[in-house]
């Protein structure tokens, strides 16, 4: 079922294991915690790295970092996710890939600092999170995010937050070499509760949206669909080179420059069947996106419903990126009374979100459920949430 709101203590366990793994690893006190959010996107899914439009919201899901300064340029992390902690210093941190694993991501923030020319401290980290890795919910963002805050803040070190989301970006595609946009840093740096962010890619602009979903009397629902990540590195690597190399042939910069009206006309021109179903995903996402702010700035939430199914059905028909677990969910949670639902994230797994009335939350997670069962999936996890805060220092 949907279990509690995390929305109603967005980080107070959380934090405090963070707390408690810096005591126990490093026998003392941290100087502080900082947090940042998971993320979902409400829709334009895979238009970030196009110049187009997105739309997430930060989640009530956090990532804490307990730091605390280190004796010499060196950095120490340890993590809930493995009984070992990982030391690093300038040499591993200057060489892209050198730290793998979750640790990798928390080199990388050291690496991109360092590579835009601050002196990044030394440093003893303790790492906790609550949002769930795999999901599609941007638990890398939200372990950069933190780190980087925490670093920030450690150092004393001139960084406007503005700038924080390229850096982070750039740990994650760089040092990590996972070839993401701009949007999941964006949203976990910058999210503003009640609100979703708008961000165009391409100018970085960003616009807080109001969501008010309590007032609508809604709830969105994101299920995890527990579908393991089947090739998702290798195919979104794939989908956006696709994307390029069409971009390319149609002599415009992104397809971000497509105009939907002459999309027909623009699509002839590609060489292939498959290139033109991946810009017409592109294409029409990024109008959904710009119909969808147009409604929630007009306070007509429950009417995105259907741009939101819409969207489902464009990634799976032309971008071909669901799997059949969120096929299942979107399906039976639509057939539950849900107005809207697609899956969000880069694909092949991860989460579905639903927009749901908030009291029927629980019966159209159950409908997931059984209709999971039907088909031999395992159970599928489920949760509501609400628009939360960006990174922040928590004390």
């Amino acid at each position: 079922m949907t279990g509690p709101d995390p929305a109603a203590a967005p980080s107070g366990d959380v934090a405090a294991r963070a707390t408690a793994g810096f005591r126990q690893r490093y026998g003392t006190q941290p100087a502080g915690r900082w947090a940042a959010p998971g993320r979902v996107n409400l829709i334009g899914e895979h238009t970030d790295y196009n110049d187009g439009f997105v739309l997430p919201f930060a989640l009530p899901l956090r990532t804490v970092v307990a730091a605390a300064p280190g004796d010499d340029e060196r950095w120490t992390v340890c993590s809930e996710l493995d009984d070992d902690a990982v030391e690093f210093g300038p040499d591993e941190a200057d060489e892209p890939g050198r730290v793998t694993g979750w640790a990798g991501y928390v080199a990388g923030v050291v690496w991109a600092l360092r590579a835009a020319g601050h002196a990044v401290p030394g440093a003893r980290l303790a790492i906790a999170s609550d949002v769930p890795v795999g999901s599609g919910l941007s638990s890398s963002a939200a372990v950069e995010s933190a780190v980087l805050a925490a670093l920030v803040e450690l150092g004393g070190l001139d960084l406007p937050a503005e700038r924080w989301p390229r850096l982070a970006q750039r740990a994650e595609n760089e040092y990590v070499g996972a070839p993401t946009g701009i949007m999941d840093q964006s949203a976990v740096i910058r999210g503003r509760a009640g609100h979703a962010l708008f961000l165009d890619c391409r100018s970085e602009e960003v616009e807080q949206v109001p969501f008010d979903l309590d007032a609508a009397g809604l709830a969105v629902l994101v299920i995890d669909s527990r579908a393991p990540h089947r090739h998702a590195d290798g195919e979104y690597a794939s989908r956006r080179r696709s994307c390029e190399e069409a971009a390319q042939a149609l002599g415009v910069a992104a397809l971000r420059d497509v105009d939907l009206a002459d999309l027909d006309a623009t699509l002839d021109k590609l060489p292939d069947d498959e290139t033109r179903r991946r810009v017409r995903h592109v294409v029409t996402e990024d109008q959904r996106v710009l119909d969808i702010v147009a409604l929630l700035r007009a306070g007509r939430v429950r009417d995105i419903g259907p741009l939101l199914t819409a969207s489902h059905a464009s990634m799976r028909d032309d971008f071909e990126i669901t799997v059949p677990e969120v096929d299942t969910a979107v399906e039976a949670a639509l057939a539950a009374g849900a107005y809207g639902a697609r899956m969000t994230g880069g694909g092949f797994g991860g989460c579905v979100l639903a927009l749901v009335d908030a009291d029927s939350a629980d019966a159209v997670a159950a409908a997931v459920s059984t209709a999971y069962a039907e088909r031999g999936f395992a159970a599928p996890g489920a949760v509501t949430v609400r628009p939360a805060a960006g990174a922040a220092r928590l004390d």
